[in-house]
C-alpha cells in the first residue's frame, strides 16, 4: 500500500511538471508572447515596452524557472483584462463550476448505476435495453448539439427552465444534464459489463450451488466486486467534468471557469488562461490520486502489495 501511494504521488508530480511546462509554452507557440497578448493595433514600441515589463526579454530557461517558482505559490501575475491577480479570479469562479460538475455527477450516478446493475443482472430485459440505449447515446450525442436542442425545446418553447444564468435553482438542470450524459453513458456501460462478467465467475456459481437466494448472491457478492472499477471512473469523470465544461458553460452562460477560460482566450488574457489551465490540472490530478487511494482501500489485491 505504501509503495502504491508513493508511486501515485510520483506520477502526479511528473504530470504536474508536464502541465507546468505546457502552460508556460502556451503563449509561446505562435512566437512572441508579447505580441500574442497585446491587440493587433499595438505599436512596436508598445510591444517592446510590454515585453520588457513581463520579462519576456530574458533567456527562456530563466523565464521558466521564474514562472514555476511563482506558480508554486499561486502567483500567475495579473489578468490583462481585469487588472487583478489571476488566481483570486479563478477561485471566485470555481464554486460555480464545482456546483455544476457535482450536480451533473449526481445525475449520472443516480441514473446510470441502477440501470447498469439491473441490466447486467437481467440481460435482455426491458431495463437492459434502456441501459444499452443510454450507453450508446451518452457516447455519441455531441454535447453542444444537445445543449442547443434542450434550450429550444425546454426553455424557449415549453418555458420549463431558464435559458441561461445561475439565478434560480432550475437554471442548473439543463446544463448539468448535458454535462452528465457522457459520464452517464460510460457508467452504464461499465456497470453493466462488470455485472455481466462477475455473474459468470466461479464464486458466483459456487454461491448458487450452495442454495443462496439470488438477492443475497447479487447484493453480498456481485455488487461489492462490481463497485471496484466504478470508484476509479467516478473520481476521474468528476475531474473531467471540472475541466471539460467549457462548451456547456458557454452555451448556457454559466458563470464558471469554463466560460471564463473561453472569454479569456478570445480577449488574449493569457495570464488568466494559464492560471485556469494549471489550477484545473492540479484539481484533476488531486482527484486522480484520491481515487487511486480509494481504489487501493477497497481492492485487497492492491492493498496488500
Amino acid at each position: 500500500m505504501q509503495r502504491y501511494l508513493i508511486s501515485s504521488l510520483t506520477q502526479a508530480a511528473v504530470v504536474l511538471l508536464g502541465v507546468l511546462i505546457l502552460t508556460f509554452f502556451m503563449v509561446r507557440l505562435t512566437g512572441d508572447p508579447a505580441a500574442a497578448m497585446l491587440s493587433r493595433e499595438a505599436s512596436p514600441e508598445q510591444v517592446a515596452a510590454f515585453r520588457l515589463q513581463m520579462g519576456f526579454d530574458r533567456p527562456l530557461p530563466i523565464q521558466f524557472l521564474d514562472f514555476a517558482a511563482r506558480a508554486f505559490v499561486g502567483d500567475f501575475g495579473n489578468s490583462l483584462h481585469y487588472r487583478l491577480p489571476a488566481l483570486p479570479l479563478v477561485l471566485e469562479r470555481l464554486p460555480a463550476t464545482v456546483q455544476l460538475a457535482g450536480v451533473a455527477l449526481i445525475m449520472a450516478v443516480v441514473i446510470a448505476i441502477p440501470l447498469g446493475l439491473v441490466g447486467g443482472a437481467t440481460p435482455g430485459s426491458p431495463v437492459d435495453v434502456i441501459a444499452r440505449i443510454i450507453g450508446l447515446l451518452g457516447q455519441t450525442i455531441p454535447s453542444f448539439w444537445l445543449a442547443l436542442v434542450m434550450i429550444i425545446v425546454f426553455a424557449v418553447r415549453l418555458r420549463w427552465f431558464p435559458t441561461s444564468g445561475r439565478d434560480t435553482p432550475l437554471a442548473i438542470v439543463m446544463p448539468a444534464f448535458v454535462l452528465s450524459l457522457g459520464t452517464m453513458g460510460r457508467l452504464v456501460r461499465l456497470t453493466r459489463s462488470s455485472v455481466l462478467e462477475i455473474m459468470g465467475e466461479d464464486y458466483i456459481r459456487t454461491a448458487r450451488s450452495k442454495g443462496l437466494a439470488p438477492n443475497v448472491i447479487f447484493f453480498r457478492h456481485a455488487l461489492k466486486n462490481a463497485a471496484i472499477p466504478l470508484v476509479s471512473i467516478i473520481g476521474i469523470q468528476f475531474g473531467y467534468m471540472l475541466g471539460g465544461s467549457v462548451i456547456i458553460e458557454s452555451v448556457f452562460a454559466w458563470p464558471g471557469l469554463g466560460r471564463m477560460a473561453a472569454e479569456s482566450i478570445s480577449i488574449r488574457d493569457f495570464p488568466l488562461v494559464q492560471a485556469i489551465a494549471f489550477f484545473t490540472s492540479v484539481i484533476v490530478v488531486a482527484l486522480t490520486v484520491m481515487t487511486d487511494m480509494a481504489y487501493a482501500l477497497i481492492d485487497p489485491r492492491i492493498r496488500y502489495e
